[in-house]
């Protein structure tokens, strides 16, 4: 791999960062009459959180506060040179509270959950998709298809839907929602982290379950593709044990595409893990996302956006740079 070629995927890289950041901040500012800061002084307004009386006063001192007083080209460089940084502001919501911390407290509930639920589904997807396609495993293997093809075509949070009916409302096994036993606090103890897991597996069950029978699809078909390639005829012909050829030639040759869909795929797998964890109340990005569309936290959304954008980018980055 020349060194060309991984400054072209670097610029690249950069390239879709700041068209992505770019659409963040025009696309709002497109609807007229849209007013963030009024929108959310109105709201608790009617929630009686301020008076009517000076609320023009206090509208234009948070505008000033938050830079929408300033030209449009100026609020622009200021949000890209704040973006570079990492500061995305105050949370209007939340207000004095930094969006960043807002993020960093949740962004690890959702690293957690994704990366594990999203490993376990290409893992056991990829692998019961070689041996669907794979001409000797035994035929009632076969019967797993039909499940796999019903599973690929249900969304991940309707299937969350279900798991919180069966499992946490008829049959109580687990909880309704949450990341942990409401009122714990925040310990590296044995009892919290277990609690932690148990109270997770519901929405990680959700995702894999939605995630495993596409990667299956993916994999059985790229399985039947490679079995008729010359080196896995050549390496019957020599006599190999069918382990060997199965993992050593054509697994690891059927994986290629499917990694490459790993990557490309993140931004379905991120989007499908925010409605997740709002259906579970799951304290992720999530969760925090939805509640900023609602209170029309403009800046969180902002930076939470942000942050996908820049998941995505550095998946398929990271793909590119390995694929060779």
């Amino acid at each position: 791999m020349s060194l060309g070629y991984v400054v072209r995927r670097l610029l690249i890289f950069l390239l879709v960062i700041w068209v992505g950041m770019t659409l963040i901040f025009f696309l709002p500012k497109a609807v007229p009459g849209r007013d963030p800061v009024m929108e959310r002084m109105m709201m608790l307004m009617a929630g009686g959180g301020v008076q009517a009386e000076g609320i023009r006063q206090m509208v234009e001192a948070y505008r000033i506060e938050f830079g929408l007083d300033q030209p449009l080209w100026v609020q622009y460089v200021r949000y890209m040179r704040n973006m570079f940084a990492f500061d995305f502001n105050y949370s209007l919501s939340s207000y004095p509270t930094k969006v960043i911390d807002l993020i960093r407290i949740a962004l690890p509930w959702t690293i957690g959950l994704l990366l594990v639920s999203t490993l376990l589904a290409f893992s056991l997807g990829s692998l019961a998709g070689g041996l669907l396609g794979w001409p000797k495993t035994p035929k009632a293997f076969g019967y797993m298809l039909s499940p796999f093809l019903l599973m690929s075509s249900v969304p991940f949070y309707i299937i969350g839907l279900l798991l919180i009916y069966v499992f946490a409302f008829m049959l109580k096994w687990f909880p309704i929602g949450g990341g942990s036993q409401y009122g714990t606090l925040p310990s590296l103890s044995l009892p919290y982290i277990l609690d932690i897991l148990y109270h997770s597996i519901l929405p990680a069950s959700s995702m894999v379950l939605a995630g495993i029978g596409g990667w299956a699809l993916g994999m059985r078909g790229m399985m039947i593709t490679t079995l008729g390639e010359d080196y896995i005829i050549l390496a019957q012909a020599r006599g190999l044990p069918s382990r060997r050829i199965f993992f050593k030639y054509a697994m690891r040759n059927a994986l290629l595409p499917q990694t490459t869909s790993l990557a490309l795929s993140a931004g379905a797998i991120v989007s499908g893990s925010l409605l997740v964890e709002a259906i579970f109340r799951y304290p992720g990005v999530g969760s925090l996302l939805f509640r900023s569309i609602s209170a029309f936290d403009y800046f969180t959304i902002y930076g939470i956006v942000f942050f996908i954008i820049l998941a995505i980018g550095l998946a398929t980055l990271a793909i590119d740079l390995v694929y060779p």
